[in-house]
């Protein structure tokens, strides 16, 4: 019997979905739930080659200099390998895999980068059936949308190092305000789409606290995942 797949999903970057991550596996596996933790981009791996090329400007400056579908073939690639080496087993062994990120993550940024409606979507068609059907990825059970505004996430960028680097230099995503803009209203779309839960990290304009939101998050995944 296969297992179950849980992602940890933002519209924007420094949203907290490493921090939400951890507390949520920690707190399974305490639980004593066959749990195991995965990250995309895996950087620990030379899959994820030319994602660090693509987000370090090595293809251009700026994320539209790169093509939704092009772009989305790097990730893609990262994820197959990660798969295939560290998790397909385990997965179909009947274990549950929490990840941070996912294919959900292109479907955020990638689509954000086409403004037609109907090109869009046809895009996010065309993902599906490249991740899902034609490389064989699981598809997610259950989506936890982590729903914090850019007013908020740009300042928290602002004060974080570069994921790749270790330096304050930030990547092609992170330094293009309009761009996170962009992201971040084409997740919320994308949210509805799917049917994601979504959490609102804000209240009050005020970012709630960590344990806050991990308690909501938690109290999700209980209630609409069978486990």
């Amino acid at each position: 019997m296969k297992g179950k797949l849980i992602i940890i999903e933002a519209g924007s970057d420094a949203s907290g979905k490493a921090t939400q991550t951890k507390k949520l596996f920690s707190r399974m596996r305490g639980e004593k739930y066959n749990i195991r933790k995965v990250e995309y981009p895996n950087y620990r791996s030379s899959s994820s080659a030319l994602v660090k090329m693509y987000l370090n400007g090595e293809f251009g400056c700026r994320p539209d200099d790169v093509n939704a579908y092009a772009a989305s073939t790097f990730f893609a690639v990262d994820r197959y390998a990660s798969y295939i080496k560290e998790w397909k087993g385990f997965y179909e062994d009947g274990g549950i895999v929490l990840s941070d990120r996912y294919t959900t993550s292109n479907m955020v940024h990638q689509a954000s980068k086409i403004e037609d409606e109907v090109q869009r979507n046809s895009y996010l068609d065309w993902l599906w059936d490249l991740e899902f059907v034609k490389l064989g990825l699981p598809v997610p059970d259950l989506v936890i949308f982590l729903d914090v505004p850019p007013v908020i996430s740009n300042n928290l960028i602002s004060k974080r190092k570069n994921k790749i680097t270790g330096s304050s230099q930030k990547d092609i995503h992170e330094r293009d305000r309009d761009y996170l803009m962009k992201t971040y209203l084409n997740a919320c779309r994308v949210a509805e789409k799917y049917g994601w839960k979504r959490i609102e990290c804000t209240y009050d304009s005020c970012l709630r606290s960590i344990e806050d939101i991990h308690d909501e998050i938690y109290k999700n995944v209980i209630q609409n995942l069978p486990l």
